[in-house]
């Protein structure tokens, strides 16, 4: 659970979040969608306590990250848009190095690596160099990593930028099973498709604020709309955002 009220944040003269307030709950998929610049990723930082609010509060599992940032990390599982994998190190000591930051034994560490990787599809390729991975490749050890530590929050960054259909496929699965074991799960995307398919409720902020914020089938009547997509572009207030 993901408590938000009044959220701030600037970088000098630069206002990136303005009094944003929401929630994102456990056992739901909470959509974060933005044009570029509108303040989604800064919200994002600050949620995983990687940026400082100016103001406002955060509730992670009731926890503050100003005050409790490393209880925080234990439960927060975050895959970034960069996937920042360590390209001499094979898929497994990728994962295991998290694991050993997590202050997870060795023998929990070789046994959540062994069931993601049955669960992600891993087996071919959990013991090569990541180097050279495809996208897809890198996506499942990234999630495999932000796992392997059991959180029960999950932040994903645009996962599924560049994968094939049936990786992309596979992915949704997961994440909906994730659901399903009562996570809290964040999905940022500006894939629609992908919006559609999995959100339970939907967050679009637009010039730092929030635009909107509702099941898709309330965003769908607020803006009068049939699709999500132009129900997306009328809720920012510009055709733009689909550009940017």
């Amino acid at each position: 659970m993901i408590e938000v009220r009044n959220l701030s944040k600037s970088f000098g003269e630069v206002k990136a979040v303005r009094d944003i307030s929401f929630d994102m709950r456990d056992g739901e998929i909470t959509g974060l969608l933005g044009p570029n610049g509108a303040g989604k990723t800064t919200t994002l930082r600050m949620l995983y306590s990687l940026l400082p609010p100016d103001a406002g509060t955060i509730r992670i599992d009731g926890l503050d990250p100003r005050e409790n940032a490393l209880e925080i990390k234990r439960t927060l599982g975050v895959v970034p848009d960069s996937r920042g994998l360590y390209k001499r190190l094979t898929a497994r000591e990728n994962i295991a190095y998290y694991g050993e930051l997590h202050g997870l034994a060795k023998s929990q560490i070789a046994e959540r690596i062994d069931t993601l990787a049955a669960t992600l599809n891993m087996e071919d390729f959990i013991d090569r160099p990541t180097d050279g991975f495809s996208q897809g490749q890198q996506v499942k050890v990234a999630i495999a990593r932000a796992m392997v530590h059991g959180p029960q929050t999950i932040m994903l960054d645009e996962p599924s930028n560049g994968l094939d259909v049936m990786t992309t496929r596979a992915l949704r699965r997961f994440i909906q099973d994730l659901k399903a074991a009562g996570h809290t799960v964040v999905l940022s995307t500006h894939i629609m498709q992908e919006v559609a398919a999995l959100c339970d409720r939907i967050i679009i902020i637009a010039d730092g604020r929030i635009a909107a914020d509702g099941t898709q089938e309330e965003l769908l009547a607020q803006s009068g709309e049939n699709h999500i997509e132009d129900a997306f572009v009328k809720l920012i207030g510009s055709d733009e955002g689909l550009l940017a």
